[in-house]
């Protein structure tokens, strides 16, 4: 019983303790007066209770500008590509931060920083 009661603690455990969502590649277009990012993660995603569920574009001051919702798990596609459009950013910035987030752990506590063309 010991054995059992301590490898359900561990297996409980693990979400918690796996990697955060990492951020690969981002690629950026401006059309018009809004902006295209194309946002690639890598995650080790196991299924509907851990997964990268999503990403944001916050300006400099920490301010979300967009958000795209990963509405599933990712486990057998890895790295993974995601876009999200029509994101107005400040006229004159000339950088943007990149926040990804995932299922249970919640955002990361780092940003990747964007140079904007």
């Amino acid at each position: 019983m010991k054995r059992f009661i301590t490898a359900l603690i561990i297996m409980t455990a693990l979400p918690v303790l796996a990697a955060e969502p990492r951020i690969e590649n981002v690629t950026v277009k401006q059309t018009g007066d809004t902006w295209r990012f194309d946002v690639t993660i890598t995650h080790p995603d196991t299924g509907w209770d851990h997964y990268a569920d999503g990403w944001r574009v916050l300006d400099m001051q920490g301010n979300e500008l967009g958000t795209r919702v990963l509405s599933h798990p990712h486990v057998n596609e890895q790295p993974f590509t995601r876009s999200l459009s029509g994101v107005r950013v400040p006229e004159g910035a000339t950088q943007v931060q990149i926040q990804a987030r995932d299922l249970p752990g919640g955002w990361n506590k780092g940003t990747v920083i964007i140079d904007l063309p």
